[in-house]
């Protein structure tokens, strides 16, 4: 440990946050080196005159920063080399905490009844094929059939030749990179995307290039630009609804970057997982440009969570490498999983919960919208969260700290940017990850820290 110590003068309420911003900028400036070891935590505590608890905190803070490291046995170290990202969501609740930070469905115990008996029918029909071939193409014809009449919902008319079954739509998106970006190669994707795209383009080797927005989404002439100035062998994009954002793309926009995509000969990752729950109709982007676009979508986001099964359609000139690079990462879907997401396909179940997450939404849009009235947020009557730009003078770090430390968990913005230019502070804040009490109590906290001047608190030891 370094002669510096934190000067208690300067805390201010919360304490352990005014605790881990000194820590914060004394290893930003360099005098707290990479791989020091810290104090414990009741040595800093005696040293301060502060709680246990509050120094305990305020770690805890420097580790989701990702700023420090504790090691059972060993203690804590100052971490300044990168490190895997941390998820935008919180990785289980915690007590009392209103979580807004994962994106999910509106979920009450109608679903868990739909898969109960989901597992009933299937305990009663499981076919040979589904519990004993290792082969893919034994056991997915029939499910390939269903999923083409699934997919004209979505807008696409394919053969089931060219329909993969996946394990959700990490799985397909995985599947898709690897098909038509080899390691080294640079994927285009919007300034705001995916929160999984970054590092899983890391570590498949790929080099991800954000660009512009607007307010229709990614801007046709930035992705001219870089095809001209670079080898863009992909471009991948979230047209309807489930990029942060919330937009809805338009359909001269999708249009538009098709035609920049087959100028310049390049591939098309199209992400829609919400699908048919968004009542539009929009054409996707596989239907203007379909011998170029890898098309994605699922069933977690808009039936049930435990229904993770997916299909990715792919072009002619890509089903084989698609094929290899399934089998390769995954071998196939689950079998038993594909078995009710096709047999619900089929019954009306599927769209039936589609239609009762659709209206379960309104619900909870008509509570941000009312909550968050004089706040500038974003946001779409089918999407399943809310993008709040940050008013000014707000960090987004402090913001989703002080969001916590009065029991709301939000997503940070920069979890899913993707290039530096024009950013601005913002979060993303889940709909229906909770009931719609929680929803309302823990909106109404984000409103007031939002509507509220940034300042100093006073000190509390």
């Amino acid at each position: 440990m370094t002669n510096w110590t934190p000067d208690t003068t300067l805390l201010r309420r919360p304490a352990y946050l005014s605790l881990a911003d000194q820590f914060a900028r004394a290893i930003q400036e360099g005098r707290l080196q990479n791989g020091m070891r810290l104090p414990t935590h009741r040595k800093l505590a005696d040293d301060l005159k502060l709680s246990v608890q509050t120094v305990s905190r305020a770690y805890d803070e420097l580790i989701r920063r990702g700023l420090i490291s504790g090691e059972v046995g060993r203690g804590s170290f100052v971490q300044t080399r990168p490190r895997e990202p941390e998820p935008p969501y919180l990785p289980e609740r915690l007590g009392e905490l209103i979580d807004l930070s994962i994106l999910k469905p509106v979920c009450e115990q109608y679903h868990l009844e739909k898969m109960r008996q989901g597992f009933a029918w299937l305990a009663e029909n499981l076919p040979p094929s589904s519990a004993l071939s290792f082969r893919p193409n034994m056991v997915f014809p029939r499910h390939r059939n269903v999923a083409a009449e699934w997919l004209l919902r979505c807008g696409l008319d394919v053969s089931p030749l060219n329909i993969n079954l996946t394990n959700g739509a990490t799985s397909a998106m995985t599947v898709a990179l690897m098909s038509v970006a080899p390691p080294g190669s640079t994927v285009a994707t919007e300034a705001i995307s995916h929160h999984t795209l970054v590092p899983l383009s890391t570590y498949l080797g790929i080099h991800l290039q954000g660009l512009a927005i607007d307010g229709d989404g990614m801007i046709p002439d930035a992705l001219d630009e870089a095809c001209r100035k670079g080898v863009i062998r992909a471009v991948f994009l979230q047209p309807s609804v489930i990029n942060p954002t919330a937009t809805l793309m338009s359909a001269g926009r999708r249009a538009a970057l098709a035609e920049v995509a087959r100028r310049h000969d390049i591939a098309i990752i199209e992400n829609d997982i919400l699908g048919p729950l968004v009542v539009e109709g929009l054409p996707p982007v596989a239907a203007l440009a379909p011998e170029r676009t890898l098309y994605v979508t699922s069933f977690t986001k808009i039936t049930v969570p435990g229904l993770r099964i997916g299909y990715l359609v792919a072009p002619d000139r890509y089903v084989a490498a698609v094929a290899n690079r399934h089998l390769v990462s995954n071998w196939m879907a689950t079998p038993a999983i594909a078995e009710i997401a096709t047999q619900w396909v089929s019954d009306g179940t599927a769209i039936e919960l589609v239609n009762w997450q659709r209206r379960a939404l309104a619900t909870r849009h008509a509570i941000a919208k009312e909550v968050l009235a004089s706040l500038g947020h974003h946001t779409h009557p089918q999407s399943l969260h809310v993008w709040l730009p940050l008013p000014e003078g707000h960090q987004e770090d402090a913001f989703v700290s002080q969001a916590r430390l009065r029991g709301v968990a939000i997503a940070p913005g920069a979890s899913f940017r993707t290039a530096d230019s024009g950013w601005r502070p913002a979060v993303r804040i889940s709909l229906g990850s909770t009931t719609e009490q929680e929803l309302k109590s823990g909106l109404g906290i984000v409103a007031s820290l939002a509507l509220g001047e940034p300042e100093a608190l006073l000190l509390v030891i």
